[in-house]
């Protein structure tokens, strides 16, 4: 017993923190905190908050109650194109640009040869932002002076960005070859982590390649699929730039986000009605964003 007390009286106790300490914790943990307020909750209450209301940015606030709203579901025509496109982005990376990723990543994981060309030719597109895209997509789609109208030649060329029947998936196809190189870095990643013991004792029972990795591997990369979806999402429902950059996100290519830079720093000025669609923006961003809470915390009680 004594030693044990004299053991227990030497250990250390608890370090206090002094003043010094605590003016660092409260300033590495205050700064973040109030960039984050600044930058980010701040804007986002003060666009609920004028989505209720008129104003030009000059004159005075006028509270306008659902006005805007009203007008925004009712009688704006660009609206409904713009929730259409957005979806359209969503189930066209989704469903396209996500999967075929997969299915480079396994290819490259197998070790085709010439794999690290592969990979990083694949991979070289991420670097670039959306806008730089569009510049691209203009340079080998413009009716006149494009590439693909000077290979295939003909006295009427195809007005592939011009067209609002077409230019909305010749987007969709640049942007998908931008997204599929990042999906493809974070499957493969995730199979490079995947233990080769599970893949060798599905072998030994019997399962084909198939089988293994829709059984085995497919579903350790559980936290990648979620990774990917929410970039998925993020990805579908901030387009602005390559939009922009083509024709400012106009006949047949118009966007949330477009429309919410129109109105707020548009010639038109209406903060308030520029605000209530990006109020129902950041809406439909919190349905994902909720879906995704729940299926998490339901996989970790699980």
């Amino acid at each position: 017993m004594p030693n044990t007390r004299a053991r227990r009286a030497g250990r250390p106790g608890p370090r206090r923190h002094t003043r010094r300490d605590l003016v660092v914790l409260g300033v590495l943990l205050g700064i973040p905190i109030l960039l984050d307020l600044a930058l980010i909750w701040g804007p986002t209450l003060a666009s609920v908050g004028l989505s209720f209301t008129t104003w030009d940015g000059i004159g005075d606030i006028q509270w306008a109650g659902l006005k805007n709203y009203d007008n925004l579901f009712t009688n704006y025509p660009q609206f409904w194109p713009a929730v259409r496109h957005n979806l359209l982005w969503l189930v066209f990376l989704g469903l396209l640009a996500a999967p075929f990723g997969l299915l480079l990543a396994v290819l490259i994981d197998r070790g085709v040869r010439f794999s690290r060309f592969y990979q990083s030719t694949l991979y070289m597109p991420v670097v670039l932002s959306l806008a730089v895209v569009g510049f691209i997509a203009q340079l080998i789609l413009s009716r006149d002076q494009g590439a693909v109208n000077a290979v295939i030649g003909g006295r009427n060329p195809t007005d592939w960005l011009g067209n609002p029947g077409l230019n909305i998936w010749m987007v969709l196809l640049a942007a998908c070859w931008r997204h599929t190189g990042y999906v493809m870095i974070l499957y493969l990643a995730g199979l490079k982590s995947v233990d080769t013991g599970l893949k060798e004792a599905a072998a030994l029972d019997g399962a084909g390649e198939r089988q293994t990795f829709f059984r085995v591997v497919l579903p350790t990369l559980r936290p990648v699929n979620v990774i990917v979806g929410v970039i998925t999402v993020i990805e579908s429902l901030r387009a602005f730039d390559i939009v922009y950059a083509i024709n400012k996100g106009r006949n047949g290519l118009e966007l949330l986000s477009v429309l919410v830079t129109d109105n707020i720093i548009g010639e038109a000025s209406r903060i308030g009605f520029g605000s209530a669609i990006a109020v129902v923006l950041l809406l439909v961003s919190l349905g994902f964003i909720v879906t995704y809470l729940v299926q998490e915390l339901r996989g970790e009680r699980q």
